[in-house]
């Protein structure tokens, strides 16, 4: 385990990652689809908060970042160094499995692909879980995600936002302040874990938190992918 400063990236990660994002670009995805709601969805400007279990207390001394899995090395990252990482700024849709969609939505925070290059991994790694916490755990909630389809703008650990109604704020405890994952408008909200940890990188498709309680692998609100 590699802790501490940030270290120098070698430069086959980036070789790897450009593999990874022609597959994305390749496929027939519904990720560009802006403003356009799912069906079985209504639009709503203030979707609810819903989380499972207690809110997370961020205290920094205590907190950090783990890339770990299918690694050469895991590592962990700082709050400090996290925050030290280039910052995107991305209107995300947002559809909740409850039914609600959430359109005009910014946010700023950190690239899923900032956080990647850090992690030495083969190229039949394809999928990725994305912890945070559950009921004392920080990492008891999980959700699972291929890694292809959030090397853009839009797979954003955030910790602002802003909509047209608010301007720019930071995000509420409730809402998984100090960090949490935005994902794709392709999949359902669910799988935007909050108060975040880490990222487990993966061969094989895992089920996260709520795949095991029955709900879809793959949350593709465009497909309606709620349950198996």
């Amino acid at each position: 385990m590699q802790d501490g400063p940030l270290h120098e990236i070698p430069h086959f990660r980036e070789h790897n990652l450009q593999g990874i994002k022609s597959i994305f670009a390749s496929e027939q995805g519904v990720t560009m689809m802006a403003n356009k709601l799912p069906p079985g969805q209504f639009e709503t400007e203030s979707g609810p908060i819903l989380h499972q279990g207690d809110v997370y207390e961020y205290k920094e001394e205590h907190w950090n970042f783990k890339l770990f899995g299918e690694v050469k090395e895991e590592i962990v990252l700082t709050y400090q160094e996290v925050m030290k990482l280039p910052k995107t700024v991305a209107t995300i849709d947002m559809h909740c499995v409850t039914t609600w969609s959430k359109f005009g939505t910014s946010f700023e925070g950190i690239a899923l692909r900032e956080l990647v290059k850090f992690a030495q991994y083969g190229d039949d790694v394809q999928f990725v879980k994305i912890y945070g916490y559950y009921n004392g755990d920080r990492f008891g909630y999980s959700a699972n995600l291929p890694l292809h389809a959030l090397l853009g703008d839009d797979a954003l650990f955030v910790y602002r936002w802003k909509d047209g109604q608010h301007d720019w704020q930071d995000i509420s405890p409730k809402h998984g302040y100090p960090l949490r994952f935005i994902p794709p408008a392709s999949f359902y909200l669910w799988k935007g874990t909050k108060w975040v940890s880490g990222i487990q990188f993966l061969k094989q498709d895992e089920e996260g938190f709520w795949e095991e309680l029955g709900y879809s692998m793959t949350a593709n609100p465009f497909k309606e992918e709620r349950y198996r």
